[in-house]
This record gives structure tokens, C-alpha cells and sequence, in this order.
């Protein structure tokens, strides 16, 4: 649950209220019940060192795939001639 700083226009009192996102904002202050200001925080949550995406991204480009002459030539053979045998047979069949 997020931390949410007020400040008191009348008491001038800075103070922290735990609340969901979805809830309202206060409206009045819990020391003086004088009307309160929803103030800007900085946040706590900081990355520091390498950090994951100097190490783990930063820098990478995606693998080409290496070329494999010697079973690409004949991976292509090989599916050349059953597609010519699948064509002789399909036609064969039609005739």
C-alpha cells in the first residue's frame, strides 16, 4: 500500500497516511482538523549498480543464424525431390 504525504494549511504540519490507490485524498488534517494539501514525494525505489540491462541487455544485438552450407544443400535436395514426387503423384492421380 503506497505512503501519501499531507501538509496542514492551518497548522502547517506534514504528516503520512498509508492508502490505497483507489481511496480518496484526505481532507482534513489529524492533528488540528484544518484542510490538508496532498504533497509531492520523492520515491524511495532507486536502482543502483550494473543494473539487469546493462548486464543483460545493453548492447546485445539478436544472433543471425549461422549458415550451414554442407546440411542446407542437402536439406534442399532432399525437399526438392519429394516435392517434384508429391507433384508426379498428385498429377498422376488428377489424370
Amino acid at each position: 500500500m503506497p505512503i501519501y504525504e499531507y501538509q496542514c494549511r492551518k497548522c502547517g504540519k506534514q504528516f503520512e497516511a498509508f492508502q490505497g490507490i483507489t481511496e480518496p485524498d484526505l481532507k482534513t488534517c489529524k492533528f488540528c482538523k484544518g484542510k490538508v494539501q496532498k504533497m509531492m514525494s520523492l520515491s524511495s525505489f532507486s536502482l543502483k549498480g550494473s543494473g539487469w540491462y546493462a548486464t543483460d541487455y545493453a548492447g546485445k544485438k539478436p544472433q543471425a543464424a549461422k549458415p550451414a552450407h554442407a546440411e542446407t544443400t542437402s536439406t534442399e535436395s532432399s525437399s526438392t525431390s519429394t516435392d517434384s514426387s508429391a507433384t508426379t503423384s498428385t498429377s498422376s492421380k488428377e489424370d
